[in-house]
């Protein structure tokens, strides 16, 4: 097992660069880059105050000089394989660039928006697992009953429903009519001058409906993939067999069939990782969230290209740590797996 887990992570390094060197340069080739907004702001300034350049027989906003120092500002003046080599070292350095809309080192713009992430992240995680897992072992046992009917009824209806969708009413009725709840953030404007138990309470009141957002998509794929594997699980003749010998059919659900039934959960557990940090832009978006996802969405639309290499990187490693640690997992559930 320990060479295997050596082999995993040799191949963390060669994959973290095929994905970064595909991102990097799409980002070179795309139009609308940082360079070209930059000279059409200033075409729209010179044509708003009458001035005018002229280079190679063409209206331009800068001369060739000021072009040049764009270039090599954004990092345009050298092929891409080389500008990829470049940022590459740098990160070897720790130095993720500097980003260009908050002109401040990326991994502090990155590192300002984590923790509210990580925390959505990590309550949602938590919630999840706790619910769905006795609701799955629910919904198995008592299969076509009113309870299972019902809760199938309840997961669906929340499944269909986008959460972008679902955070606009919850803030249509709990915020603006009945003003239970606040409209958006992650903290209230008064946070500072609040005292002890008063800003938990500020923070879980902030938290109780975008909660509900990234909770609602969750339930309905932990609980059903639980419940179905559980379902053929209890179906099986060493089920049947450890019940004929005697062993009651709890001690056969919880000693036997639940832990085959965690395969598939263990399995997906890694890509869980990912949403840690990445969160969901629109429901950020929605609840005025200044997490990971929200930064990422802004990055895209204004060419912050540092930002959006500093984010595909900081995913993409927590995207391979969550596969090896979901292997680790597998292995712990799962006797039968041998790694070799």
């Amino acid at each position: 097992m320990r060479d295997y887990f050596i082999r995993r992570l040799l191949l963390v390094p060669p994959t973290l660069i095929g994905v970064t060197i595909i991102v990097f340069a799409i980002t070179r080739l795309v139009p609308g880059g940082p360079l070209e907004r930059a000279l059409m702001e200033s075409q729209q300034l010179n044509a708003a105050t009458g001035v005018s350049t002229r280079i190679a027989g063409a209206d331009m906003a800068l001369s060739e000089a000021q072009l040049q120092k764009l270039r090599e500002y954004y990092g345009f003046d050298k092929p891409i394989l080389v500008s990829y080599f470049d940022w590459l070292g740098k990160v070897a350095q720790g130095d993720l660039g500097n980003s260009y809309r908050y002109n401040e080192p990326v991994w502090d713009v990155i590192q300002d928006r984590f923790p509210i992430s990580m925390y959505y992240g990590l309550v949602t995680l938590i919630i999840t697992y706790i619910i769905c897992i006795p609701l799955g072992v629910l919904k198995a046992i008592k299969h076509r009953t009113v309870v299972d009917n019902v809760t199938s009824i309840l997961i669906f209806v929340g499944y269909a429903i986008p959460g972008y969708a679902l955070g606009s009413l919850l803030l249509l009725y709990f915020s603006v009519r009945l003003d239970w709840l606040p409209m958006g953030g992650f903290v209230s404007m008064q946070y500072d001058e609040l005292i002890g138990w008063a800003k938990v309470v500020d923070v879980v009141k902030h938290s109780i409906l975008p909660l509900i957002c990234y909770l609602i998509g969750s339930f309905a794929l932990v609980t059903l993939l639980l419940k179905n594997h559980l379902m053929d699980n209890l179906a099986s003749d060493y089920i049947r067999t450890a019940i004929a010998k005697g062993v009651s059919f709890r001690r056969a659900v919880t000693g036997h069939a639940m832990r085959n039934s965690l395969i598939p959960i263990a399995t997906t557990f890694g890509q869980n990782i990912v949403l840690l940090v990445s969160g969901s832009f629109l429901i950020e978006s929605i609840f005025d969230i200044d997490g990971f996802g929200l930064l990422g969405l802004d990055a895209i639309l204004d060419r912050d290209y540092p930002v959006v290499m500093g984010i595909v990187l900081l995913s993409s490693l927590l995207l391979l740590v969550g596969n090896i640690i979901s292997d680790i997992l597998v292995a712990l559930v799962d006797p039968r797996i041998r790694f070799q």
